[in-house]
């Protein structure tokens, strides 16, 4: 069942961003800042943290699960560094991923050549 509530959920974020790219004017950017957004704002409601324990990957995976884990962050640091928590907690809690996806796009950058669209 777990895998399943871990599909339901991750498919029907990635369906709502699919109705976002197709029925709106929106750049696919500003749709996934939305859902980072979106995510810090569920979090900092208390409504994405029940969704993580019945989804598990599939609401920590999407974007809305890095935002969810920005929030976290910082809720952690000002706990223990007080104000100075707003700056440094969302990057330290994020750090692995972000710097997972920095090195992942240089190792595919030095493996594959771009080509010109003709």
């Amino acid at each position: 069942m777990e895998y399943f509530n871990a599909f339901l959920c991750g498919g029907i974020l990635c369906a709502i961003g699919q109705v976002l790219v197709d029925k709106t004017r929106l750049t696919p950017a500003r749709i996934l800042t939305g859902y980072v957004v979106a995510g810090v704002l569920l979090s900092a409601l208390g409504l994405y943290e029940p969704l993580v324990e019945w989804a598990g990957a599939g609401a920590t995976v999407p974007l809305t699960g890095f935002g969810h884990t920005l929030a976290k962050g910082v809720r952690t640091a000002v706990a223990e560094k007080g104000w100075l928590g707003i700056l440094t907690g969302g990057l330290g809690a994020t750090a692995g991923g972000i710097t997972a996806a920095v090195v992942f796009a240089v190792l595919t950058a030095l493996i594959f050549s771009p080509k010109e669209k003709r």
